[in-house]
């Protein structure tokens, strides 16, 4: 286990972040000229010795990270030897690092993938899920087939640790465990990452299966921004953050799929911007240029909130070229339509985001 670094708290925290108050509400839904609904969540910069640039609510409450951790997840596939051993591609890498829809080529990579190392989609254990993308769905089930672990949304990363086990000569079957050598080796590297002792952290299982630690949002922060600018960590981790970051930023549509903010958002600023969402509200943003990280953790795990609050968290911190905001602007303030597909309201930035109750060091 490796011993916690120090993650600066506030200066002066806002009257949200106190413990065992509300976070603040960072977004909201409208509904003609009424606010129907709102999401209150806490968010955390950080930069990679662990200073909070900009904080708003609960940073130390612990939270599971989800899949919004799975760049860092995918580090032990590069440093193990195995993503050279097996020569995998950008594509490969990116998947690594996905949530990916389920889409045609996501599933025919997938597999081709696990073919080449000499597995299968059977060897997957994240279990069968149907696709996330409704068109891949659609398609699923008018050809009349079934959902299987290579649709679910984990079977990337999956791929990864398999990888890494056939490799290393570690068994194939249970790499979900957490006391199998892949997961091991992947909580020994999210205490580097996040500057945290997760030995006595919260535990639970993912929905893919996989384990889940709880850590405080602040440190998932942390973790985020080493990812960014791992200056300070050992060669062969300088070595695998840039890979993944450089596999993310050219394969945007493998860590996400068709018409998502993560893919678009990649796709518009390439590598100066890798963001990664979660189950649960929660959502990473890697900034390489500023050398920062970003952490969102939406109270009611609302996903449609937490896209709004990390597009608009970028925004602030000048990350958008006009260009870049241009092609994102419907991600900053959400259309929300009918059924009809008549506009009928927003998903947009509070006050919380807008600048009144930032807090700023």
């Amino acid at each position: 286990m490796c011993p916690p670094d120090t993650v600066d708290s506030p200066h002066t925290a806002p009257k949200q972040g106190r413990e065992g108050t509300a976070p603040p509400v960072l977004v909201e839904v409208t509904r003609g000229a009424m606010v129907e609904s709102r999401h209150r969540g806490s968010a955390a910069i950080v930069d990679p010795s662990g200073h909070v640039v900009r904080a708003w609510g609960n940073i130390k409450a612990p939270i599971y990270p989800r899949s919004s951790i799975k760049p860092i997840q995918a580090l032990p596939l590069v440093e193990s030897g195995a993503a050279d051993a097996f020569e995998l591609t950008d594509a490969e890498l990116a998947l690594a690092c996905a949530s990916h829809q389920g889409e045609a080529r996501h599933v025919e990579a997938v597999s081709a993938w696990l073919a080449r190392i000499g597995l299968s989609t059977d060897d997957l254990e994240c279990g069968p899920q149907v696709p996330s993308g409704a068109a891949a769905a659609r398609a699923l089930f008018e050809a009349h087939g079934a959902p299987a672990p290579v649709h679910n949304n984990c079977s990337g990363k999956h791929s990864g640790m398999l990888a890494t086990a056939k490799h290393l000569g570690e068994p194939t079957s249970g790499y979900v465990g957490l006391g199998h050598p892949v997961q091991q080796r992947i909580l020994g590297v999210f205490e580097a990452m996040c500057g945290v002792d997760l030995s006595n952290a919260p535990r639970g299982v993912d929905g893919c299966s996989a384990p889940v630690l709880g850590m405080p949002l602040v440190n998932l922060a942390l973790g985020m921004a080493r990812f960014a600018d791992p200056a300070g960590q050992p060669e062969v981790r300088r070595r695998a953050a840039a890979r993944l970051r450089k596999a993310m930023a050219a394969e945007p549509f493998m860590v996400h799929g068709s018409g998502t903010f993560v893919t678009e958002c990649m796709a518009a600023a390439g590598e100066t911007v890798l963001v990664k969402g979660g189950a649960e509200g929660m959502f990473t943003a890697a900034l390489p240029k500023l050398g920062l990280g970003v952490a969102v953790k939406i109270e009611d795990g609302a996903a449609r909130a937490s896209e709004v609050a990390t597009a608009n968290i970028l925004e602030s911190l000048g990350v958008f070229d006009a260009r870049t905001a241009g092609a994102l602007a419907e991600w900053l303030t959400q259309p929300l339509r009918n059924w009809a597909g008549i506009a009928i309201g927003e998903v947009r930035p509070a006050t919380a985001l807008t600048g009144k109750a930032v807090h700023k060091h």
